[in-house]
């Protein structure tokens, strides 16, 4: 079981792994957080082939976030013509009403660490809304770089920024 301190702001956070039976949870927050969905068969194979990196937010036994990831082949978003294993962060959310305590930036540490030290990661990008700056900042902060942006990335026409770190 993956955990890790609490945030200042609020202790009790307790960051593990995801259970089989949390899915639906898990899903649930997805929808409620963001207007991008995926099918249970979608989360089920990402709990299934990369289990130390879907990672849930528990508060007083309750699942506030997530974060979800897979592990893969392919050229690097920070080094042209390099070819790397990389992380790539799916997807994250919190519950509106859990926000601005830490908890996705507690998250974000664990799922990297997990990336790096449990699946050998060499580097880690995500996408992210053009207009989310709250998550930008975040990403920024934990030393991901802007590295291109995705035209049209998202179903109702917005742009993506493809953020990366390496290791």
């Amino acid at each position: 079981m993956v955990r890790t301190e609490a945030a200042p702001q609020d202790l009790g956070v307790v960051i593990r792994p995801v259970r089989e039976e949390e899915l639906l949870n898990v899903m649930t927050i997805n929808r409620i957080c963001l207007p991008e969905n995926y099918s249970y068969s979608f989360f089920y194979s990402l709990f299934k082939s990369n289990p130390e990196s879907f990672l849930v937010a528990e508060v007083d036994g309750k699942i506030t976030g997530y974060v979800m990831s897979r592990v893969e082949w392919g050229s690097s978003k920070m080094d042209t013509l390099r070819l790397r294993k990389l992380g790539h962060i799916v997807s994250i959310a919190v519950l509106p009403e859990y926000r601005g305590r830490g908890i996705g930036r507690a998250l974000m540490r664990e799922v990297l660490n997990a990336l790096r030290n449990v699946y050998g990661c060499d580097e880690v990008y995500l996408e992210v809304r053009v207009t989310n700056t709250q998550a930008i900042n975040l990403y920024h902060s934990l030393g991901f770089k802007v590295t291109k942006v995705a035209k049209s990335y998202y179903v109702d026409g917005e742009d993506a920024y493809v953020m990366a770190i390496k290791f």
